[in-house]
């Protein structure tokens, strides 16, 4: 077993020793314990204790050995309400079907990183909750052995029952309960090795599961209250205009209407976060008694609107401040991609350069150059933006679907003119995030609505509201160059790319440290679009752009193509080019991928009529390598299969991580193929699902088959890593099956429309 200091005493690992009942109750700070790195049973029935102490971030263990754990992280989809519960439980012994699962509401002095963002939920609490389970355990087994007057160490725990082989002696863990919470909490303990784990590693349904397919409540988009007001927000038409003034009268008259009023979002001296970012400040809320009614009067507003000045903000990211500059006028998608086209004429900002670049391409025998573009996306989430508020005069009440609470909470509690221990976020499951919920601006707008109301208020975005408003993936642009000798070895590789307004690029990513002449280089262009991140930040393009050049250079050099991203790799390993400490990737791990999903797919040997693209990508300190067969039908190419290999350390729930690689393959060669978010005069062009196409059940893949490499390393990102590369897959089947290679995303314009 691995033995870990639970580096907490009393305040940290807090031990309540008043539990109604004798209940066992541990608390842990996800940061203090470790490195940072109302209840659904689990069972059909569970007999419950008598009593329980709701404390958040706590583990409860009942009188009758039920347990209730409390999963901190928000639930976007992506199952932590069940892997993370069954880490604790694993270590903590118990019988999954005596678990009970709680959504834990923030709390800054128990969690930290109580955000579903980064593919970093289970890898920040993977140490965490073990020790958390490994000291309830070990504490309980001490209550025996004090009891039964035997060394600890000859007390055996298995599913939530002691055990003393010699005397026979058994108890259940609620048996233990009253007199474990009397101990000290252990200044060591010993987790599971990865073999002894019985619940961690195998396949649990979702706790959820029952009530999402029989339609019961679960999101914010459900939330009822007595006495609540429904609101919905005019904001600007356009990006690049704001409020000049409005005349409400006649609306105001409308049946059901309480009140309609301008509003700014945050004030102008506050000093936001990154994630407290909007794209209009300043907007009319409409407030009444029915989302019809609020709809029908929001439509009846005389607005006039006037153009916004250049404006540059300057925000607080993790310890550090960026700035943000959002120009005067109106954009448009035409005017974006000419001036990328023409940046990258110009000398970029250089971010690496091994060896002499520019000598290994004056010196080629052949130069392949080619360029990739995707545009802006919409999230377009299942459920659109919406929050509950419940502000009086000394306490708000907020409950809702977000990715970000715990950085939330601060702007809210300033903007309110509030203490931040008044201020209560409690979260509901999320009907989709991809990164648009970890922008919390409508969890401002809920509170400002009902701090002037006096009264509770649901916010309500309708699908357009939703499209037109931010905050979108960024519009990319990236050129690709390689250089190779008179024996078609390649000598040098250039990446020069930018985007609307950041740049996608990772410098120091795959292939940099493989080639020995490398340079890469980027620009970005300032907007008053607003943009945030979006499902696999930044790779979400590149990936695609890099993979899809990758296989361009294989065939140019007459390599096969898994063959030769493998012998780059080999070189990064053995003999890299440049500090090998400043390669983002483990290039061992990266090929690891590349040979497994080769091995799984039977990648060389001849399929009549399946044409074959390969990708692999590295992001979110997880490596996966996907091979996507397609076919021709009716003379349109069909997707057939996906095949994933995936190397994210320790899976926690096998079925799970399957179906966050299935939806990442699905989401990936929809918005490669279909989407796209394009402006005329600072307006979207697509505000709802009759303009911007999403990719539909008959285009998915027929199956999809995902492996995963089974190397014992600690859990790293799973939600976002098989998102980006498929993208680079697809445009290689595409080129295999039509004979065209596609650079421009969506690729359903990029050349006639391949599908009816």
């Amino acid at each position: 077993m691995t033995l870990v200091k639970t580096q907490i005493g009393r305040r940290a690992f807090i031990k309540n020793t008043s539990l109604a009942g004798g209940g066992l109750v541990l608390g842990f700070n996800l940061l203090n314990s470790c490195k940072p790195k109302v209840a659904e049973a689990v069972a059909v029935e569970i007999e419950m204790p008598k009593e329980w102490y709701e404390i958040n971030g706590y583990l409860k263990i009942g009188d009758n050995g039920v347990v209730t754990i409390m999963s901190p992280n928000p639930e976007i989809g992506q199952n932590v309400r069940t892997s993370m519960p069954m880490i604790l439980a694993d270590e903590l012994e118990v019988d999954w079907k005596d678990v009970i699962v709680e959504q834990a509401p923030l709390n800054t002095d128990l969690y930290s990183w109580q955000v579903a963002g980064g593919s970093r939920s289970i890898a920040n609490s993977w140490e965490p909750l073990r020790t958390a389970g490994a000291t309830a355990r070990h504490m309980l087994k001490e209550a025996a052995a004090a009891a039964w007057q035997v060394p600890v160490g000859e007390i055996t725990a298995v599913a939530g029952v002691l055990s003393h082989e010699a005397s026979g002696k058994t108890a259940g863990y609620g048996e233990m309960a009253s007199a474990a919470s009397q101990l000290e909490v252990p200044e060591e303990v010993q987790l599971k090795e990865q073999s002894e784990f019985s619940i961690i590693g195998t396949s649990r349904k979702n706790v959820d599961g029952k009530k999402i397919v029989t339609g019961q409540p679960l999101f914010g988009i459900d939330v009822q209250r007595e006495g609540m007001l429904l609101a919905t927000l005019a904001h600007a038409p356009a990006f690049g205009m704001k409020l000049k003034s409005f005349d409400a009268e006649e609306a105001k008259q409308m049946p059901g209407i309480r009140d309609i009023f301008s509003m700014k979002v945050y004030k102008e001296d506050f000093q936001r976060g990154a994630f407290h970012h909007t794209a209009f400040n300043e907007v009319i809320a409409v407030v009444g008694e029915t989302t019809w009614q609020v709809m029908q009067a929001k439509k009846a507003l005389k607005v006039e609107w006037e153009e916004a000045p250049d404006t540059s903000l300057t925000m607080g990211f993790l310890g550090r401040e960026i700035t943000v500059n959002h120009p005067a006028g109106a954009e448009n998608s035409d005017t974006h991609n000419a001036k990328m086209q023409e940046l990258m004429g110009r000398k970029g900002r250089v971010a690496r350069r091994d060896g002499n670049p520019e000598a290994a391409f004056a010196n080629a025998a052949t130069i392949v150059e080619r360029s990739y573009s995707c545009p802006f996306l919409a999230h377009n989430t299942m459920e659109p933006m919406n929050f509950f508020a419940h502000v009086t005069e000394d306490h708000a009440e907020l409950l809702g679907p977000t990715q970000t609470p715990e950085w939330m909470e601060p702007a809210i509690a300033e903007r309110l003119g509030l203490p931040l221990e008044k201020v209560d976020i409690q979260m509901t499951r999320q009907g989709g995030g991809f990164g648009r919920r970890l922008y919390g601006h409508f969890m401002v707008e809920a509170a400002i609505i009902s701090q002037r109301m006096k009264a509770p208020v649901k916010l309500q975005y309708n699908r357009e509201d939703d499209m037109s408003q931010g905050m979108y993936r960024p519009s990319y642009y990236a050129t690709y160059r390689a250089a190779l000798d008179e024996n078609n070895n390649l000598v040098g590789f250039h990446v020069k790319t930018g985007g609307v307004p950041e740049s996608p690029l990772f410098a120091n990513r795959f292939p940099a440290g493989a080639i020995d002449n490398y340079l890469a280089e980027d620009f970005t262009i300032d907007s008053n679009i607003t943009t945030g991140a979006f499902r696999a930040p930044r790779s979400n393009f590149i990936a695609g752009a890099e993979q899809s050049f990758l296989d361009e250079v294989a065939e140019a050099m007459g390599k096969d193509p898994i063959d030769f991203r493998l012998k780059l790799l080999k070189r990064a390993e053995e003999n890299p080019v440049g500090d090998a400490e400043g390669n983002d990737y483990d290039a061992a791990r990266y090929a690891g991928v590349l040979e497994l999903v080769r091995e799984k797919t039977n990648w060389g040997q001849s399929m009549e009529g399946v044409h074959r693209g390969v990708s692999a990508y590295f992001c979110h300190n997880s490596y996966v390598a996907q091979v996507l067969d397609m076919v021709m039908e009716n003379g349109q190419p069909t997707v057939q299969k996906v095949t994933s290999a995936i190397d994210c350390g320790i899976v926690i729930n096998p079925d799970a991580a399957s179906n966050m690689a299935e939806g990442g393959v699905v989401d990936g060669i929809g918005h490669a193929m279909y989407s796209a978010l394009t402006f005329k005069d600072g307006s979207p062009e697509q505000t709802n699902f009759d303009k911007y196409r999403l990719i539909r059940h008959k285009e998915a893949p027929k199956e999809i088959e995902t492996h995963f490499v089974d190397n014992g390393i600690d859990p790293t990102g799973m939600g976002e890593p098989p998102f980006p590369p498929v993208m680079g897959a697809l445009a290689n089947a595409l080129y295999k099956a039509t004979g065209r290679r596609y650079y421009h995303q969506p690729f359903i314009t990029d050349r006639p429309p391949l599908v009816g």
